[in-house]
């Protein structure tokens, strides 16, 4: 009943987009059309029947109800129930769903909360929303349904994948989702515009807030990816340039260029053709990574393993949807004027500067990540990894954080380097010991570069403070330099890890002492645990670090049985100054055990710079928002004033 129900709904609401699309398609015509006036609520109650849908999926995975078969294929029955609630979408039918779900609710929002835009473009943007849509509705229903019965009924499912059986399931997709979801509201923004030729600040201070949404969600998805993979995967890497890790860096790469783009174009009338374009390239990315992630030509932990005739679907798709913006921009590109000019030397000569140079790493990766697949289509097998990746895309970050460190310091429309060169004296002077310092270390010369560039930024990311009264400042000011810092400390975190890592791989009998770095690790027992869908043995370490109290950790090698595999639960010890990870492995005929062990100084500024960065763009964000609903107030009393004194 609750899967007839979610199935149902998910019918109804492919049918409200389609009255959405022919509505937003009339009032381009006739903006007095009935259905063309319906647009907005047609689009709060397909967000509101999308819900049901997902809602109805997580019921039924939750119930472990097995006539589903979707539920069959990933569930069981002793799974726990947070794996059995987010289990719902760590499948590909699941994920599909929940990311129609957040493509429809943010169309509903918008329809319901945007009036700064005039009635036309806000039309013209539901309706281009609803033909993208209208495409993964078709995929859901026709390809990939996920509310699919079974019969006869199985005894038992066949369980979830092991290495997704992690909290990390709750919170990485779905915050990757909303990511990729907010840039599809761009994307149909940039479309609307277009094709009502308002491309303007107006205009870009309406998408901007959802540019600023998807690029925080974006940030906090491959922040907290990163770190379930590093911990997960028993590794103890934090980024593996893995095809499908590229699929999200990818439209990261691409919001940013476009926040940078759409903030200058709100604020100083400039970019105006770049900002569309970027709004389409970087919806494009999320498209594409939806490609690699569910065509099945990926071998990854993170893709998902279905036959190629979907992957077709999604290419199609790909092509349907990025070939209709493309086509519309290029027959209205003449109409997208140029806007306000503005000096090579000036706050928007920096941006745009950056703004390349994101775009050319954005093209380093998706040339690295596509080219094995086309050279296996013609018998080749060719692997692309961090020999390519790193050196190729430092020629463009190197250059860019150099900018990133300037650029708040000039002034809008025209400066000169002469007027700020004082304020570069600490930095530069920073950054020149730290190179000068870390140099007399054997360290090669990317891991160098990173160190002193960090360095040289934690400080300039702080000078736009100096002097100014900071009970006052803006939050997006604060947001700015917030996110700049936690650039800062994620380079300084990747630096030293590259640079400073220990590692040691020992077969250790119980009792062994094993010194890594400032610690010592002795191997006191390992013994069996059970758990709920899985047995462990668990082993009992004692680390001590420069001679102090020991820590207990207890890192496990697992066996689950349904469906059986074998994982390693990593065990970390954190400290300020970096993390101890430890990894028990396989006995060896003689009874010693595999001990896998590294100690990363610093590595977890990783982490804590991409959280400050999300927290950065939050900040902005809150302020944009409030300076907004301030403008707006403004407006309507104006209006009332107005409507008053006409009286």
């Amino acid at each position: 009943m609750i899967a007839t129900l979610g199935l149902a709904a998910l019918w109804l609401a492919a049918a409200l987009a389609a009255l959405q699309l022919l509505g937003g398609f009339l009032a381009l015509r006739s903006p007095e059309n009935p259905l063309a006036m319906a647009v907005r609520p047609i689009a709060v109650v397909q967000g509101g029947l999308v819900a049901v849908a997902m809602i109805c999926l997580v019921v039924v995975f939750c119930q472990t109800d097995l006539s589903v078969l979707l539920v069959a294929m990933n569930s069981h029955s002793a799974k726990p129930l947070l794996y059995k609630f987010a289990g719902a979408w760590g499948n590909h039918e699941g994920s599909m769903l929940l990311w129609v779900t957040i493509m429809a609710m943010a169309g509903g929002f918008v329809a319901l909360v945007e009036r700064r835009l005039p009635e036309p473009t806000i039309l013209a943007t539901l309706a281009a929303q609803a033909f993208v849509s209208l495409g993964f509705y078709a995929f859901l229903l026709f390809a990939s349904n996920p509310f699919t019965r079974l019969d006869p009924v199985p005894v038992e499912g066949q369980g979830l994948n092991p290495l997704l059986q992690d909290p990390g399931l709750a919170f990485h997709p779905p915050t990757l989702y909303i990511g990729y979801v907010g840039l599809s509201i761009a994307f149909s923004f940039a479309v609307g515009a277009l094709l009502t030729r308002a491309v303007s600040p107006t205009f870009a201070r309406a998408m901007r807030p959802w540019v600023l949404g998807a690029w925080i969600f974006l940030t906090l998805g491959i922040t907290f990816g990163s770190y379930w993979a590093y911990y997960e995967l028993g590794w103890g890497g934090w980024w593996f340039w893995d095809p499908v890790e590229n699929a999200s860096l990818m439209p990261w790469l691409a919001a940013t260029a476009l926040l940078h783009s759409v903030s200058v174009l709100a604020a100083r009338n400039a970019l105006r053709a770049w900002t569309v374009m970027l709004g389409v390239v970087a919806f494009s990315m999320s498209m594409v990574g939806t490609f690699l992630v569910r065509s099945g030509i990926l071998i990854s932990v993170h893709a998902f393993a279905v036959d190629p005739t979907r992957g077709q679907f999604i290419l199609a798709l790909l092509a349907i949807n990025i070939g209709a913006a493309l086509t519309i921009f290029a027959l209205r590109a003449a109409t997208v004027t140029e806007g306000e000019r503005f000096a090579l030397t000036s706050r928007e000569g920096a941006l745009v500067f950056n703004n390349v140079m994101l775009t050319g790493a954005l093209g380093i990766v998706l040339i690295g990540t596509l080219y094995p697949l086309v050279a296996e289509t013609m018998g080749a097998q060719v692997s692309v990894g961090p020999p390519y990746f790193n050196p190729a895309t430092a020629i463009f970050v190197l250059p860019m954080l150099v900018v990133l460190a300037i650029g708040p310091l000039l002034r809008w429309r025209r400066d000169s380097m002469g007027r700020i060169g004082k304020l570069l004296l600490a930095p530069l002077a920073l950054g020149v010991v730290a190179l000068g310092l870390f140099a007399l270390q054997p360290i090669h010369l990317l891991p160098l570069l990173g160190l002193g560039l960090a360095a040289a930024l934690v400080v300039a990311t702080l000078i736009p403070l100096w002097g100014r009264n900071l009970r006052t400042l803006k939050l997006p000011t604060w947001g700015m330099v917030m996110a700049h810092f936690g650039v800062a400390l994620a380079l300084a975190g990747m630096a030293s890890d590259s640079a400073f890592t220990s590692e040691k791989l020992v077969a250790a009998n119980v009792g062994d002492k094993v010194e890594l770095g400032p610690w010592s690790i002795t191997f006191d027992r390992v013994e069996p645990v059970p758990g709920p869908n899985w047995t462990a043995l668990e082993a009992t370490l004692h680390a001590s670090y420069a001679g102090g109290e020991p820590i207990e950790l207890k890192p496990q090698a697992r066996a689950f049985w349904s469906p059986p595999q074998p994982t390693t639960e990593s065990a970390l010890a954190t400290r300020w100054n970096g993390q101890l990870y430890t990894v028990l492995g396989e006995q060896a005929e003689d009874g010693r055990w595999q001990l896998r062990l590294w100690w990363k100084p610093f590595v977890t500024l990783i982490w804590l710079g991409g959280m400050l960065v999300a927290l950065g763009g939050f900040l902005a964000l809150l302020g944009r928002v409030a300076s907004d609903l301030r403008r707006l107030v403004a407006i309507d009393k104006i209006a009332y004033r107005r409507t008053r004194q006409g009286r």
